[in-house]
């Protein structure tokens, strides 16, 4: 485990000397939330919708702006330059677990999520959005979209060692955009057309964002919470499994 930490500190120093990747990061989910907030809010007033539960339209619009953030998957794109300089293969000659050069990245990925996550939830709560879990639900919300930060990077980590391409890396991440509006994104599931409803069912994002949202509308409903806990968990083990097997079968 201490390798992977020391590997995880080299990546926050890398992050941390190019820090104008971290402005799309934070740029491009708010714009989103703002304009979608913009376009809709209107037509679901907080005193007459709902789902709502008394909030704006903000407040259902912002799980998808953390599951935004959380899924560029910079750290992807960082390997595939350390595989084009070599220093991937002078870290597969020394005497260190595989697991370590996988968890090492994801640290990093989870830490910087943390933070990003956590600008964010500040940021929107001078716009009179609220957290109604309390403090206990802000720092699950943030704990979920680190943990799908951690999981999106990591299979954006198998694009890098198949394919050894910063391009193809870069249009892998795009497969994120169809899963995310395949989900309730802009209404809830039960107001969803049927093929898109059915759509959503089988999307695991679906269960991500109806975590996130139920913890910013409600108290704690444990019945929408822990579904996404479980897609972060079971996808996070598949994606660590076939990181290490494939750095194991990468020459």
């Amino acid at each position: 485990m201490s390798a992977a930490v020391a590997l995880g500190q080299r990546s926050l120093r890398e992050a941390a000397r190019s820090p104008d990747a971290i402005v799309p990061t934070l740029f491009i989910p708010i714009f989103f939330l703002v304009v979608n907030t913009g376009q809709a809010a209107k037509i679901f007033p907080s005193t007459s919708t709902p789902f709502l539960h008394g909030q704006g339209y903000g407040a259902f619009q912002l799980p998808t702006t953390l599951l935004l953030a959380a899924s560029f998957g910079a750290a992807a794109l960082f390997l595939v330059e350390e595989i084009e300089g070599g220093y991937f293969d002078k870290l597969r000659a020394t005497p260190i677990p595989r697991v370590a050069i996988v968890f090492g990245r994801l640290i990093a990925e989870g830490a910087k999520c943390v933070l990003i996550s956590a600008v964010i939830l500040l940021l929107a709560l001078p716009f009179g959005i609220r957290i109604a879990s309390g403090p206990l639900g802000f720092l699950l919300l943030i704990a979920l979209t680190a943990g799908w930060g951690v999981v999106f990077a990591g299979f954006m980590q198998l694009i890098a060692l198949k394919t050894r391409s910063a391009a193809a890396t870069q249009s892998g991440g795009l497969v994120f955009f169809p899963l995310l509006f395949l989900t309730p994104n802009f209404v809830p599931r039960d107001m969803l057309t049927r093929p898109m409803e059915v759509a959503a069912t089988f999307n695991p994002v679906t269960y991500l964002m109806e975590a996130l949202r139920s913890l910013i509308l409600r108290d704690f409903d444990w019945a929408h919470i822990w579904p996404g806990f479980a897609v972060v968990v079971g996808l996070g083990a598949v994606m660590v499994w076939l990181n290490v097997r494939m750095i194991a079968r990468y020459d």
